[in-house]
């Protein structure tokens, strides 16, 4: 706002450059109200609003399973998590290369890894080098003792996510979220889970009750059974309360392994209404599966064996692998 001195009304000159800043100054506050000539030369209703920005992301250390102080990049972009690619594809994370042994892949994540290539189970320090990553993720500390874990960090930051969080797939969910900075990404995906979990749970109840399932695996003409921690056994017992085979619960607690081996004679015993199948042996185990035992099981002479491929997601575990696993149970067991 201009002010003008009494004095000097007389002097024409001023008074011209006064008035047209005035009128300029007048035209300014019209445009800040466009259509309503009225609110000319008031202030604006509303105060303008600033822009903000997130702050950029910046290096961060933090404690990995082994004691390790990691100094993790602002923005990996180049991530190499070796069999944690369940939780990186969860995350939206395609990672450098993914995780192999001589017989294949996660083929259950074959869409999600389309084109990303391999690297073997144990890490080769010249496969890793020409990755070029420029962040390593370790599941397990027994996969970098004597000495490996020196020589990948002296490659890239190399952090150890631990057997006491990767046994969980849940937490070792949300620290891979919190290395990257998507938490709330890994929150979502829980949720996610958690919420197609106890839509099914529901759904199976109503088709087969308190009706148990076993799950098996056949490998080299072996059977193993498995317990309610890990992989599938977790989703269908825990997470959708499915009740355990009698073979399961009859296992002592403390001597029950993830997948746990049984004998063709002591699968005569089991008494399961439904079998899970998980056949990963289609030419060797194929007399096996032609046995009298095998076909006087109480489930497998009522039709109730429902065959999965061993290319599904029924040996491994993770948000991504759990709800492939929803989806086979309520395609089979849900009618």
């Amino acid at each position: 706002m201009f002010w003008f001195n009494r004095k000097r009304l007389g002097s024409m000159k001023l008074t011209m450059i006064g008035l047209m800043v005035m009128a300029l100054f007048l035209s300014a506050c019209g445009n800040n109200n466009p259509g309503n000539a009225s609110n000319a030369g008031t202030e604006p209703t509303t105060a303008p609003t600033a822009e903000t920005t997130e702050a950029p992301a910046a290096p961060k250390t933090l404690t990995d399973a082994m004691g390790h102080e990691v100094t993790i990049p602002a923005n990996p972009q180049r991530v190499l998590g070796s069999y944690l690619e369940d939780a990186l594809v969860t995350l939206g994370v395609t990672p450098v290369a993914q995780w192999s042994v001589p017989n294949g892949v996660q083929d259950y994540l074959t869409t999600e890894l389309k084109d990303v290539p391999t690297i073997s189970y144990d890490l080769p320090l010249e496969a890793v080098t020409s990755f070029a990553p420029d962040l390593i993720l370790i599941p397990s500390e027994s996969s970098v003792q004597n000495g490996i874990y020196d020589q990948l960090n002296k490659i890239a930051p190399t952090y150890v996510i631990g057997d006491e969080l990767n046994q969980d797939w849940r937490k070792s969910l949300l620290k891979i979220g919190e290395i990257l900075n998507k938490t709330p990404e890994a929150e979502k995906a829980i949720k996610d889970y958690e919420d197609k979990a106890a839509d099914a749970k529901e759904k199976l109840k109503g088709a087969i009750g308190e009706e148990s399932v076993a799950i098996l695996w056949l490998v080299q003409k072996n059977f193993y059974i498995v317990d309610e921690t890990r992989s599938s056994g977790a989703v269908l017992y825990t997470d959708l309360g499915v009740t355990l085979p009698n073979l399961v619960t009859e296992i002592p607690v403390g001597t029950r392994a993830t997948w746990n081996p049984i004998s063709l004679e002591k699968l005569s015993e089991l008494t399961a209404d439904h079998i899970i199948l998980v056949n990963s042996d289609k030419t060797e185990g194929s007399e096996i599966l032609d046995s009298a035992i095998w076909k006087g099981i109480p489930a497998v002479k009522a039709g109730n064996v429902h065959e999965m491929s061993s290319t599904s997601s029924w040996l491994y575990s993770g948000a991504n692998a759990g709800g492939k696993i929803i989806d086979d149970v309520l395609k089979n067991l849900v009618k």
